[in-house]
C-alpha cells in the first residue's frame, strides 16, 4: 500500500470499445490496490460500470448526446459503428483501408475532437499526476496538461511503424514484403488528407506535429504495449528505452466462472472450447451463427461469448454461454480457442497457454491472426470464405497437436511469471512520482 504523501492521481483515457477499456481496467485495479486514486474519462456509455471498481468516473461525450435514445450498452458508439459497416469486412484488407479504416480514424478524430473541452474540464478538477491513453487517436488535452502523459498500444505492436515490419492493419506475412508498398501506397492515398487535417488541428491545440502517417503521438516519458515475446517483432522493429512490454496484460476483476454441470461432465474425448467474436464482432451474427452451428456437430463442449445481440443466438445442445462472459477465468479451462484475433483475446489465450484458431474481422485482427498464424500457435483461416471441413479439421488439428500444446503451455507459463499487468502499472507509477518529486 502506497503511502499517502505518495498516492498519486492517475487519469485513463480508453478508447471507447471493450478491449481498449478493459485493459485499462486491468491497471487501473492494480495502482488502486495500491492505494492511488484513478480516474477513467472513459466515454459516457461506461456509466455506473467504472465506479463499483473503485474508479472515479469523469466520463467524456464523444457526440452531441441524442435526447432521445435509451440506456446504451458500454461501448454502443462503436457496437452501432460496427453494425452500420460489417460488409466491408468481407473485403481484402487494402480496400478495407478506403472504406472500414480511413472512416474509422474519421470518427475517432470527431471525437476527440468534440470532447476536448470536456477533457480539459476533468483535467482541470482532478489535476492528475499522470495521463494515460490507449487509443490509436491523440487527444492534445492530455499532451498540454504539464503533466506526464504514458501511451498505451493495446493494439497488435505493427501500430508502432518500421521499415522492416508488415503495414499495419494488412495482415501481410513477415517473409513476404512484395505487397507492402502497394499498401503503404493506398494508406498513403485514403488517409493523406484525413492526417493533414488532424495534424494541422492538434498543433493548434498545443501539440507537437504528428509523426507520419501516425494519428497518435509517442510519449517522451514512457510508452507500453501488450504483447508477448514469442509473437513480437523486436527483432526486426527495435524500440528505444521509452518503450516497454507487457508480455500480457490479464485483469483480475473478472467474476469466477463455474462449469454448468453438462459442460463440465462431458465424455472423456471430448474436448471444451471456447468461441468468442469479440464484443463488436459478435455483432455480426450470421457469422456467429454459422460457428455455433458447425461447432454443434463435434462431440466438443463449447462456451460462446453471445455478444450484444445474444438474444438471436441459437446455441445448440453441446454449449452454455451469454451475452457477456468473464473471459479471463474461462480461457484458462478451455482446450482451444476460436477468436476473432482482438489483441485482448489473443495475448490472453497466449498468456493461458492455449492454441487458437483465428477468423479476423477489422482492424489489427489480420495482423493478430497472421501473428499466431505464422509463429505457430495456431490457424488463421479465411474469416467468411473457409469451408465446413475446412474448419472442423482445424479444431481437430490443434486439440491433436500434443507438441503444440505443450509449446503453448511452456510460453504460457513463461508469460504469467512475467506479471505484465505490474509492469505495466509499475511504470505508471515511476513516472507519476517521477514527476511529483520534479515539481
Amino acid at each position: 500500500m502506497t503511502d499517502q504523501t505518495d498516492r498519486l492521481t492517475v487519469l485513463f483515457m480508453p478508447e471507447s470499445a471493450y478491449g481498449p477499456t478493459n485493459q485499462c481496467i486491468g491497471l487501473g485495479k492494480v495502482l488502486l490496490d495500491r492505494g492511488h486514486r484513478v480516474v477513467f474519462a472513459a466515454e459516457r456509455s461506461w456509466e455506473g460500470r467504472l465506479a463499483p471498481l473503485g474508479f472515479v468516473e469523469a466520463l467524456v461525450d464523444l457526440a452531441e448526446p441524442d435526447p432521445d435514445a435509451s440506456e446504451e450498452a458500454a461501448g454502443q458508439f462503436w457496437i452501432d459503428f460496427i453494425n452500420e459497416t460489417a460488409p466491408e469486412f468481407r473485403k481484402p484488407t487494402i480496400e478495407q483501408l478506403a472504406s472500414f479504416i480511413q472512416p474509422t480514424y474519421q470518427a475517432l478524430i470527431d471525437g476527440a475532437r468534440y470532447c476536448e473541452p470536456q477533457l480539459r474540464a476533468i483535467i482541470e478538477e482532478h489535476r492528475p499526476d499522470v495521463l494515460v491513453e490507449d487509443n490509436v487517436v491523440a487527444f492534445p488535452a492530455l499532451l498540454t496538461s504539464g503533466a506526464p502523459y504514458v501511451r498505451i498500444v493495446s493494439c497488435n505492436p505493427l501500430e508502432v511503424r518500421g521499415d522492416d515490419i508488415a503495414p499495419v492493419f494488412s495482415g501481410y506475412a513477415e517473409d513476404d514484403h512484395g505487397p507492402w508498398a502497394a499498401f503503404l501506397e493506398e494508406f498513403d492515398r485514403t488517409h493523406g488528407e484525413t492526417w493533414a487535417s488532424f495534424n494541422a488541428w492538434v498543433q493548434e491545440q498545443g501539440t507537437p506535429a504528428l509523426p507520419r502517417r501516425d494519428f497518435i503521438h509517442t510519449s517522451a516519458a514512457a510508452n507500453l504495449y501488450v504483447y508477448p515475446e514469442a509473437l513480437d517483432y523486436v527483432a526486426a522493429r527495435p524500440l528505444d528505452d521509452t518503450w516497454h512490454r507487457m508480455s500480457s496484460s490479464v485483469r483480475e476483476t473478472d467474476e469466477d466462472y463455474r462449469l454448468p454441470d453438462d459442460v463440465r461432465d462431458r465424455p472423456a474425448d471430448s474436448a471444451l472450447i471456447y468461441l468468442s467474436l469479440g464484443s463488436l464482432g459478435g455483432a455480426d451474427i450470421g457469422l456467429l451463427q454459422r460457428l455455433v452451428d458447425l461447432l454443434g456437430t463435434t462431440r466438443h463442449r463449447v462456451i460462446v461469448s453471445m455478444g450484444p445481440r445474444s438474444d438471436e443466438i441459437r446455441l445448440a445442445d453441446n454449449m452454455t454461454g451469454d451475452a457477456i462472459v468473464p473471459q479471463t477465468k474461462i480461457i484458462p479451462q478451455v482446450d482451444l480457442v476460436i477468436t476473432h484475433g482482438g489483441n485482448n483475446t489473443t495475448t490472453e489465450s497466449m498468456h493461458f497457454g492455449k492454441p487458437m484458431i483465428v477468423l479476423p474481422l477489422f482492424w489489427d485482427q489480420y495482423d493478430n491472426a497472421q501473428r499466431v498464424h505464422e509463429r505457430g500457435f495456431g490457424r488463421r483461416l479465411a474469416t467468411y470464405d473457409f469451408a465446413d471441413e475446412e474448419l472442423l479439421a482445424a479444431v481437430e488439428e490443434l486439440l491433436g497437436d500434443s507438441a503444440l500444446r505443450q509449446r503453448c503451455a511452456e510460453v504460457g507459463a513463461q508469460i504469467r511469471s512475467e506479471e505484465g499487468l505490474r509492469v505495466g502499472a509499475d511504470v505508471i507509477e515511476r513516472v507519476g512520482l517521477e514527476h511529483r518529486a520534479g515539481r
